[in-house]
């Protein structure tokens, strides 16, 4: 079969290594890169695209994503190629796919329901899944994570109890087979039921499956009031996997701002003292995530029914009232998506008003009408933590984006997370320069994850590759119209064929699944 060639011409390139842009072609071989030069030496006869005024990019590397369903939808998940992405790290929080034990799947059902839209789970382990999704094809390169909630389901369902030494040996025996199946490591999601039942000692038990060279990634047991706390948990448990990544590094509620600093001093001392530590961040100061997170984790024990009993018992209501009424401003809790789509866009004290209630009772109307299935924006953080957080050196970018096929009005990160860095605090707000924006998204994620071949462009890499406008790309969607394609990403390809043209998709599902490098 011949040679396809393909030379990239008049656009200055960011390679990925956050040195400064400069002019070059870039010449493609099938898949991959053959030669970077300087304007005007490669031979004039071969086949050529012009991107001037363009700057050329790697294909953006998304290190948190949720779309672990995209592949299973009949409809392509266009949120990220849009914004230039061509790889993401799925199975975030705790929330993989797999593992599914026969004894659990009604349990595991309902859990990934509350995230996810409905799935039809007809595979067990970590091999059967990744069948399933490779034969569906992929829109974006997929990086799997297996998450710990997943496993403690399969083995114990949704329960507080520890699990005995035959349930950890299952987990052990599943977390390994998800690493077999060519599962990039392990992460965790503490605040999420079952996990935020689970000890220390439970988590870095697993954690030694990964034998010392292997990612623990995490959304931590809390970012808040005991965020430090929660940071040294996280350095434990990762010192024995190998890597410790901290997913959305942020700083939660009024009281706890202006902590970042601390934080950043905490993950600096460990990496002075020799342990592999990042983190990514998300370019918003409002967080998302299931309405269920509002509520105190005891009540989140047992099969959704039990939940809802708790929620509609005199004694639950009231227990509820106490605990959250007075810490929780319920004008900055929006929904973002429900089962029936109702309620979208409006926040607790609205939904409330219109109907008289107290707010406490508005948030067990939509959990118990929605069956537990409803997502918030919670509006928490400060825009000075977010920039110091940004701008440390070793901050990879994550949406953090709802799953697709959700519906409703979800959080504008799902869409905007991408161009919003390159243009609110690149060319606005300089908290990065563009060379270093680009590295955050592309050649770090790749170092930190071991992505083969990807995040830089160079001669042998592969030509999964962006090209935007610097000065025209941002994001266009907010909390009220989130689903708006973004600005000046007019050129996207994947190992060397265009699969975005002019802002357009072309329906090429032309991802893969990546596995780790070596």
């Amino acid at each position: 079969m011949p040679r396809t060639e393909l030379l990239l011409t008049g656009a200055d390139l960011a390679d990925g290594t956050a040195t400064p842009l400069r002019p070059a072609e870039v010449l493609l071989h099938d898949d991959r890169i053959a030669a970077v030069e300087n304007p005007g030496t490669l031979p004039p006869d071969i086949p050529r695209r012009d991107l001037t005024g363009l700057v050329l990019a790697p294909g953006f590397i998304d290190v948190h994503s949720h779309a672990d369903n995209a592949p299973l939808l009949p409809a392509h998940d266009t949120t990220k190629i849009h914004q230039g992405i061509t790889t993401e790290i799925v199975g975030n929080c705790g929330f993989s796919l797999a593992p599914r034990s026969h004894d659990h799947h009604d349990t595991l059902t309902t859990f990934l329901q509350r995230l996810f839209p409905p799935l039809d789970i007809t595979w067990t382990g970590f091999h059967d899944l990744f069948a399933a999704t490779d034969a569906a094809g992929y829109v974006t390169n997929h990086c799997p994570l297996v998450g710990h909630g997943t496993l403690r389901i399969a083995a114990t369902g949704m329960t507080d109890a520890a699990p005995d030494d035959d349930a950890r040996r299952t987990m052990r025996d599943a977390l390994d087979e998800g690493m077999t199946a060519g599962a990039f490591g392990l992460s965790s999601g503490l605040i999420y039921p079952p996990a935020v039942f689970a000890t220390t000692d439970e988590l870095t038990d697993l954690a030694g499956v990964l034998g010392g060279t292997g990612h623990y990634v995490t959304h931590m047991r809390n970012e808040g009031d005991a965020l430090l706390e929660s940071i040294g948990e996280a350095l434990r448990i990762g010192a024995v996997a190998g890597r410790t990544h901290i997913s959305h590094l942020k700083v939660t509620g009024p009281r706890n701002w202006g902590t970042m600093r601390a934080a950043l001093d905490e993950l600096d001392r460990a990496r002075h003292r020799g342990q592999q530590v990042h983190q990514d961040v998300y370019p918003y100061t409002a967080s998302s995530t299931m309405l269920t997170a509002v509520l105190p984790a005891h009540y989140l024990t047992g099969n959704p029914d039990d939940i809802l009993a708790r929620l509609t018992s005199p004694k639950g209501r009231d227990e509820l009232a106490t605990t959250i009424n007075a810490t929780t401003r319920w004008d900055r809790i929006l929904i973002a998506t429900t089962a029936s789509h109702r309620h979208e866009g409006r926040t607790l004290a609205e939904i409330a008003g219109t109907t008289g209630a107290e707010p406490v009772d508005a948030l067990i109307d939509v959990l118990v009408t929605e069956r537990l299935r409803a997502a918030m924006i919670h509006f928490s953080m400060h825009e000075d933590d977010l920039e110091l957080a940004l701008a440390d050196p070793h901050t990879a970018i994550g949406s953090d984006g709802l799953p697709p096929g959700t519906g409703g009005k979800p959080h504008p990160r799902l869409t905007g997370t991408f161009p919003r860095v390159l243009g609110r605090y690149t060319r606005d707000r300089r908290v990065l320069d563009l060379p270093e924006a680009v590295h955050r998204m592309t050649g770090l994620p790749a170092q930190i994850f071991g992505i083969p071949d990807r995040g830089q462009i160079a001669p042998g890499k592969i030509a999964d590759l962006v090209a935007f406008d610097p000065r025209t790309v941002g994001d266009r969607g907010d909390y009220a119209d989130p689903m708006q394609q973004p600005a000046g990403i007019p050129w996207v390809c994947q190992r060397g064929r265009t699969v975005v043209e002019d802002g357009r998709y072309l329906g090429h599902r032309s991802g893969i699944r990546l596995t780790p490098r070596s």
